[in-house]
């Protein structure tokens, strides 16, 4: 568990007080749609995943279904957002950057976005049910999961990291689910694998960018040292990628798509995942994959170029 700590986090050349912040100069709807966090919701397009690799890309019933399923989860990812900034309100206005969000900053109260979660939790779990009882009930359990993440299980070490990576797990399961088809399990391997690398890049980006005052902001990162995370990033990279090239090569893959060709993809994730590696380590980026995907330029075309290639090559009869 973490060594809870109530010492105030100070970053050279940051302000700590919040009294100057922007509290009051958002409206409180503005807020609001702000703590929705739409800029996130690029996550959610791992919800369209299997219409492509469950063949499905040029079915409109399950374009249409895939697409309902992805607005589902956009509402549930801004669920466990406002419940998420509501419960790190105080550490987050330690933060020289999460300090503006505006429940931290004041904009929103407690419980304007706590009714928000509520309203966009009953939407959401009920509209998935309707899309089928199976896909309701990952919806269900993504929402109760990630909210379990912002009560407690953030506050226990590598369980913190492995957590977030399981959301990313759901999301791709439910688009299956949604329309109906069978993933290989490689891919869920490689969903969770790679983002259990993004959040433990992302919990790096913490520890140094905070240095002495990590602690005060997130209590769990007094566990971590840079050192190790370097490792375990190092391990799930490796793991990554083996069990990526695994999948394009395997017999069972060749057989679904009926083509040996699938492994000239594998460059893209190479590429993607150094490229990722030097934006962390030499630009002090990670703090926000979504951002940092559509920002970064030759992250996002290589993105959009795999997508494109993986596209050609199954679907090319």
């Amino acid at each position: 568990m973490a060594r809870s700590t109530s010492s105030n986090m100070t970053v050279p050349g940051v302000p700590t007080d919040i009294t100057s912040g922007t509290s009051g100069s958002r409206s409180s709807a503005i807020g609001l749609v702000l703590s929705l966090r739409p800029g996130q919701w690029t996550k959610n397009l791992l919800v369209l995943a299997p219409l492509i690799f469950g063949l499905k890309l040029f079915d409109p019933a399950a374009v249409l279904r895939a697409g309902a399923g992805f607005a589902i989860f956009c509402a549930l990812s801004s669920v466990v957002y406002l419940v998420n900034d509501v419960m790190d309100r105080e550490g987050d206005r330690q933060h020289p950057l999460k300090r503006l969000r505006p429940i931290a900053a004041g904009d929103v109260s407690v419980g304007t976005a706590l009714a928000a979660a509520a309203v966009l939790a009953a939407a959401g779990i009920g509209s998935a049910w309707l899309l089928g009882w199976r896909f309701g009930a990952i919806a269900a359990l993504y929402v109760t999961l990630q909210t379990l993440y912002s009560l407690t299980l953030k506050h226990i070490v590598i369980i913190d990291a492995l957590t977030l990576a399981i959301g990313f797990v759901l999301r791709a399961i439910g688009g299956a689910v949604v329309i109906d088809v069978v993933v290989s399990h490689w891919l869920f391997v490689c969903t969770i694998l790679l983002a259990l690398f993004i959040a433990l890049a992302k919990r790096r980006h913490e520890l140094v960018l905070l240095a002495d005052g990590a602690a005060g902001h997130r209590p769990i990162l007094d566990e971590y040292s840079a050192y190790l995370l370097d490792q375990m990033i190092a391990v799930v990279t490796a793991s990554t990628l083996i069990s990526y090239i695994f999948y394009t090569i395997s017999p069972e893959t060749e057989a679904k798509f009926h083509t040996t060709w699938l492994s000239l993809t594998v460059p893209f994730p190479l590429y993607g995942i150094f490229r990722y590696l030097y934006l962390v380590h030499r630009r002090e980026g990670g703090g926000s994959p979504a951002d940092l995907l559509l920002t970064d330029r030759p992250l996002l075309a290589c993105v959009a170029l795999w997508v494109a290639t993986v596209v050609l090559v199954i679907y090319r009869t």
